[in-house]
């Protein structure tokens, strides 16, 4: 089985998740591509995919949204998962979104699951305008990042795809 892992990522962060999440699966045993979503060019040769986005404002990023309704078709053919990047802090993350709203770009398509995990700022990183926006914001700073809940969410997916006759470890 073959899984296309791909994400847009303004900084690197969500790209990232994205890796993890890519050598989870390939730990699993399955065929991994892992490719930034604006490089995406077919679906045609996977069986399952996993798209990530980076939330700035409230939304998407251009190539994650582009990528859900160029490919729309082939994607209801398909085990979709999603997750998004983005809220910022660690006992209450901020700000809070709705998944609905930021998988709007996937139409009928049934996803398997929406994971919506924490991101990471770090202010040195970031434009002299998006320093402006998270200071006034009162964005906190850090790399608040649950790594074990995105391998765990990673494990999840690949136990969903296990065929259901595959002995388990």
């Amino acid at each position: 089985m073959k899984i296309l892992v791909t994400a847009a990522s303004k900084h690197g962060s969500t790209r990232e998740i994205a890796e993890a999440v890519a050598a989870e699966l390939s730990a699993a045993g399955f065929a991994v591509d892992l490719m930034d979503a604006g490089e995406v060019k077919s679906l045609a040769s996977y069986d399952a995919v996993v798209l990530g986005s980076a939330i700035y404002g409230g939304n998407w990023l251009p190539d994650a949204k582009k990528l859900a309704t160029e490919y729309n078709a082939e994607l209801a053919k398909l085990p979709v998962w999603v997750f998004s990047s983005g809220p910022l802090g660690t006992d209450d993350p901020q700000p809070h979104h709705e998944p609905e709203l930021l998988a709007a770009p996937f139409g009928d398509v049934k996803l398997r699951d929406h994971r919506i995990f924490v991101g990471k700022l770090i202010f040195k990183e970031l434009g002299f305008g998006e320093r402006l926006i998270a200071k006034a914001v009162k964005a906190p700073e850090g790399d608040f990042r649950n790594w074990e809940e995105i391998r765990a969410w990673a494990r999840g997916i690949a136990a969903e795809l296990q065929p259901k006759d595959a002995p388990t470890a």
